[in-house]
């Protein structure tokens, strides 16, 4: 059928304005779709259906277009703060790292009564002030030593004219010394006359120690190196860790020593962890004979004495312990109950000093005893009557040197 037969027909049949029969006729002309295009526009949604992939504005007749939510875990933690980035200085390395040491001074006190040369318990911390050359350090740690003891005695050990008084004085007091040793303590025997001899090294066993005493018989020399011999017993000391103690057992002269005063005494001051205690022999011949005899010579031997107990009272104020001079053979067993208390019973003082300067100089200490109000402390016995008290710690310490 031809296209104008189709027109006319359906003019004639549905009676359509001219207008409309006009596009019927020009719809007529197209050739026709292909059957795949015609499928993909039957599948496709109308517009105003679509929803945003992320929101957006959508037709009126639409549905609220809402964003798009990630996917997350639930209870994740939050993401951890960045970490700060340290700037490297200019020409330092890549792995460069900065340490810092700060320095930290230990001072062990003891504080006897000068009368009954007891202990004195139950101080506090605000009951001590240290010194270190002249400016207040603040105290940053405390506590109350009571622990075993590691002691090297030294002992006088020479031939000479007065050896049957002093053999005698140093036999009495090592063996005092031993009766008040414990089963956790450490002792070692050591003499001198013109060259020092370990007679026994450290040991527990009591028995192995006055053992070693009783092979002490005929000395050797006459010669008594004492500067040679302390010098000798803390560089041997050094190498064993925390605190030891000399027991110096002797008259205190040297003879010809190596050494010097000031050399011996620059060692003992710097030497760490060692304390001295002196007991000065011979105290029963010389209170026989000071002041009897007008010669040279008596007088001579009397300047050497006064020397001597000069230099065992230098040894121990320098290390904090303290020194003895008895007259007979029955004070020993006193003076080692004192030793021993003062050796056991302490306070240890630490501080961190305020000159952190590591120059390896001297510096100078110096530990007093206040009240609550700052004021000098002070005892009293039943009778309210003022009680002397003595504070035994080191006269200074060497600061460590920048290079050691």
């Amino acid at each position: 059928m031809s296209n104008s037969y189709f027109s006319r027909s359906c003019s004639r049949r549905f009676k359509l304005p001219a207008l409309a029969l006009s596009v019927l006729t020009l719809l007529a002309t197209l050739p026709p779709m292909p059957a795949g295009a015609q499928a993909s526009q039957q599948q496709q949604p109308k517009p105003d259906q679509a929803q945003p992939d992320s929101g957006g504005p959508a037709p009126d007749n639409g549905s609220i277009a809402l964003p798009k939510k990630k996917d997350q875990p639930e209870n994740e933690p939050p993401p951890a703060p960045a970490a700060p980035k340290f700037k490297q200085p200019e020409g330092a390395p890549s792995n460069f790292s900065l340490r810092v040491e700060v320095p930290e001074v230990t001072v062990d006190v003891g504080v006897v009564l000068e009368k009954t040369h007891q202990f004195v318990p139950n101080l506090k911390p605000s009951n001590f002030r240290v010194y270190e050359d002249g400016i207040e350090q603040k105290v940053a740690g405390f506590k109350r030593v009571e622990a075993p003891i590691t002691a090297l005695v030294l002992c006088e050990f020479a031939q000479n004219g007065y050896w049957w008084w002093k053999g005698q004085d140093m036999l009495n007091a090592a063996y005092a010394f031993t009766q008040q040793l414990r089963p956790q303590d450490y002792v070692a025997l050591m003499t001198y006359d013109m060259r020092t001899q370990i007679v026994t090294d450290f040991t527990q066993d009591k028995r192995q120690f006055l053992g070693a005493l009783q092979t002490l018989q005929i000395p050797g020399f006459s010669e008594t190196n004492v500067f040679d011999a302390v010098y000798e017993a803390e560089d041997r000391l050094t190498r064993i860790e925390g605190r030891k103690y000399i027991i110096l057992i002797g008259t205190g002269r040297d003879t010809m020593s190596k050494l010097t005063l000031d050399k011996i005494l620059a060692k003992v001051k710097v030497t760490p962890d060692i304390t001295i205690f002196t007991i000065s022999t011979g105290g029963a011949l010389r209170a026989m004979t000071e002041g009897r005899s007008g010669s040279w010579g008596a007088q001579m031997a009397e300047m050497d004495n006064l020397q001597a107990d000069n230099e065992m009272r230098t040894f121990a104020k320098l290390t904090g312990g303290q020194s003895f001079f008895p007259r007979f053979g029955g004070e020993m067993p006193e003076i080692f109950q004192e030793i021993n208390t003062n050796i056991r019973s302490k306070y240890e003082l630490v501080y961190h000093p305020t000159n952190t300067k590591q120059d390896g100089t001297y510096r100078k200490l110096r530990v007093e005893l206040v009240d609550e109000e700052g004021k000098p402390l002070r005892f009293q016995d039943e009778k309210r009557h003022p009680l002397k008290y003595d504070i035994i710690a080191r006269d200074g310490y060497r600061a460590r040197p920048e290079v050691e």
